[in-house]
């Protein structure tokens, strides 16, 4: 039964994926493709995440950690360029 709905979580996240790219190839403004972008690293965090469980797997968890931390600083650095247009001062 925990197997039939990781399965079925992990079938919803990859179509909330497939959505956050057309977010991010369509989107009508840099910010709105900087917030697909946002939501484009947390979805598949949570599909490492759950693939981990699925798996039962370490890796999985090591990784999805790693893509967080290189989401949050990417998307603090896009701010940063919108908001002053550099990036270091």
């Amino acid at each position: 039964m925990l197997e039939t709905a990781i399965l079925i979580a992990m079938a919803l996240i990859i179509l909330a994926l497939v959505l956050n790219i057309w977010r991010v190839v369509i989107g009508p403004d840099v910010t709105d493709r900087i917030l697909a972008l946002d939501t484009l690293y947390i979805n598949s965090i949570a599909l490492l995440l759950l693939l981990g469980i699925y798996m039962s797997s370490s890796a999985y968890f090591e990784a999805a950690l790693l893509i967080a931390m290189i989401g949050f600083i990417g998307t603090i650095a896009l701010c940063k360029y919108l908001l002053r247009g550099d990036i270091i001062e």
